[in-house]
């Protein structure tokens, strides 16, 4: 057979079994989807949505541009490798097959300098050679700099890089070794038929012709076999996010999410982590007390490689829950939803549980408001005053529903992993708001308010308070003076990394005194260390985190440190003599009267 040789067996062997195998995951994945799932995808699968993920896809899976973003050398060094051998293949396809003039083999893209044997004879020969010799210089930088992160992750701006299996050490060797073998099978050949490029017959003219002649065929075979190796440990390995980040992309683009169990696609998000320990250096676990293997990043592998038991427990249950490493993920992967799932305590029987519920009824608030305080508001009980204060200032009719009973919104319980009671309790208060008729819904609290809003369906609007008395501002309805105080903000992670809500909390306190910058805000708002996603760290280390956060906070000397979280607020109060208030306070402090 023209172009061909046996030593091209191996990588031809490794790449079919590379397709065989992810053929069969993907279609087993798919086929593990939740019937919701299924059906979200056949209505929208061939849908206009799918322009915008190939936007995503090449942004993205080659591109780097969330990394790149966030620290511009680890960008590089991804893009330069993922992009770099992407151009590699494509350009290396298009001049084989214009060399080959038709007698072409999907293999003769990858050693065609050596199936070749001819100096380039024209000026586009020439243009294809020194553009691909360009192109594995920039593969091999970025090779050179992900061994420097090996040796010195601090070079590239990381503290910490991420722990590695036996299985992922193996294949990074051989994914590292691709691109000098090449470097090497290229210039040999260059040196023995001159038609290497810039750099390879630079290389090449540094052997002898007997050197070169005895070396070529044993690094082509070498070069094959360790393609053939990554191939095949690819599957198994964290790499398997080359492909499957791609479907992922898809996936989330025609609607797709995850539910309170694990299905086919959170196996697509497991296998879409590149365990590149970005989500390390911004965990407050290991930022303030130094705990080193419970981030989310050992947390996916252990779930995807199904083992390590106790080590999925261990690591599901400590963290804050705080969305930091979330901020950070480079693939968006829903990070803080699978720690919920890996909590899941099972259906335990709860037929007798939450009696008293019955016995709460609906208030007549058509044409109210609902107000909802929330469990940590009736500890802090300034808030729900103060937010009273401000209806009563703007005439506005309201329903405090849990003023007598605190009904839970049931998220505490969703993070603990009591998944079935928490689904009961937000039937429950679905059906109070509902027949209630009130036409839109106001909380205190970011823990509720992510609840309300993500994992209820309610047919009325849900604000924070926060957003509520931005828009009363806006509007002129609310009158209020602004003073020469101080303020510094703190962003509670629910309502910030959670939800999104910047803007409108530090809208009201510029209406009403003088917003200070801090170092660490808004995305990069440091956890109080005092939620509820932990039950593993004791108080002492809890401690230790909230004082990092009042370190922040204290740092530009406020008269007052402003939040919009009664958990938060609660904390700090406990950890400084500053002048903490929430927003809902500060605000009824400057009413006009």
């Amino acid at each position: 057979m023209e172009n061909f040789s046996p030593f091209v067996l191996p990588f031809v062997l490794g790449s079919i079994g590379l397709l065989i195998i992810c053929v069969y995951k993907y279609v087993r994945w798919i086929r593990q989807f939740d019937r919701l799932q299924h059906k979200t995808l056949l209505k929208n699968i061939f849908s206009i949505k799918f322009l915008p993920a190939i936007g995503e896809m090449f942004r993205e899976c080659l591109l780097h541009v969330r990394i790149s973003k966030k620290n511009w050398r680890l960008g590089y060094m991804h893009r330069s490798i993922a992009f770099g051998w992407f151009l590699l293949i494509l350009v290396g396809a298009i001049e084989s097959r214009i060399g080959t003039k038709g007698n072409f083999h999907y293999w003769v893209a990858i050693f065609y300098r050596y199936f070749h044997q001819v100096p380039p004879e024209n000026h586009t020969a020439w243009v294809f050679t020194q553009l691909m010799d360009l192109l594995l210089l920039y593969v091999l930088s970025g090779i050179f700099l992900a061994l420097v992160k090996k040796i010195k992750s601090n070079l590239l701006g990381m503290k910490r890089a991420t722990k590695h299996t036996l299985m992922d050490k193996a294949i990074r060797i051989s994914l590292w070794g691709i691109f000098p073998l090449r470097l090497l099978c290229e210039s040999v050949s260059a040196r023995l038929y001159h038609n290497g490029g810039f750099l390879t017959q630079t290389i090449g003219d540094l052997f002898s012709t007997n050197v070169a002649s005895f070396l070529e065929m044993p690094l082509w075979t070498l070069y094959s076999i360790d393609l053939c190796v990554f191939f095949l440990l690819l599957p198994f390995t964290r790499y398997m996010h080359i492909f499957t980040e791609v479907f992922l992309i898809y996936f989330r683009k025609v609607g797709l999410r995850e539910h309170t169990k694990m299905t086919g696609f959170t196996k697509f998000e497991l296998s879409s982590c590149s365990r590149c320990g970005m989500c390390i250096d911004a965990c407050p676990l290991y930022k303030d007390l130094g705990i080193t293997d419970v981030q989310s990043v050992y947390l996916l592998r252990n779930l995807r490689n199904l083992e390590h038991h106790k080590d999925i427990i261990a690591a599901g249950k400590n963290c804050l829950m705080c969305h930091r490493c979330a901020e950070d993920c480079p693939v968006n992967i829903d990070l803080m939803n699978i720690r919920r799932i890996s909590r899941d305590k099972g259906d335990l029987d709860i037929t007798n549980a939450y009696k008293y519920l019955f016995k709460v009824k609906s208030f007549n608030a058509i044409g109210r408001v609902a107000y909802f305080g929330g469990c940590m508001s009736h500890l802090t009980p300034s808030i729900t005053e103060s937010m009273q204060t401000i209806f009563r200032a703007v005439g506005q009719k309201y329903w405090y529903m849990d003023e007598d009973r605190s009904i839970c919104c049931g998220r505490p319980l969703a993070q603990q992993g009591f998944n079935q009671q928490a689904s009961k309790l937000r039937r429950k208060v679905t059906d109070l708001i509902i027949n209630s008729g009130a036409k839109m819904l106001i909380t205190s609290c970011p823990i509720c308010y992510t609840s309300f809003k993500k994992e209820y369906k309610l047919p009325i609007p849900v604000m924070h308070h926060t957003e509520y008395i931005d828009k009363l501002l806006k509007k002129g309805i609310l009158k209020v003076n602004k003073s020469d105080l101080k303020v510094t903000y703190h962003d509670p992670c629910e309502l910030g990394r959670g939800c999104g809500i910047y803007k409108e909390p530090r809208n009201v306190l510029k209406a009403v005194a003088n917003l200070m910058k801090t170092q660490n805000e808004k995305e990069n708002s440091l956890c109080c260390g005092m939620n509820l996603g932990n039950t593993v760290i004791s108080l002492e280390q809890q401690t230790i985190i909230r004082n990092t956060a009042l370190d922040n906070l204290t740092a530009p000397n406020p008269d007052i440190i402003a939040t919009a979280c009664p958990m938060c607020k609660k904390a700090f109060k406990h950890g400084t003599n500053a002048n903490v208030k929430d927003i809902a306070e500060i605000v009824a402090d400057h009413l006009v009267p």
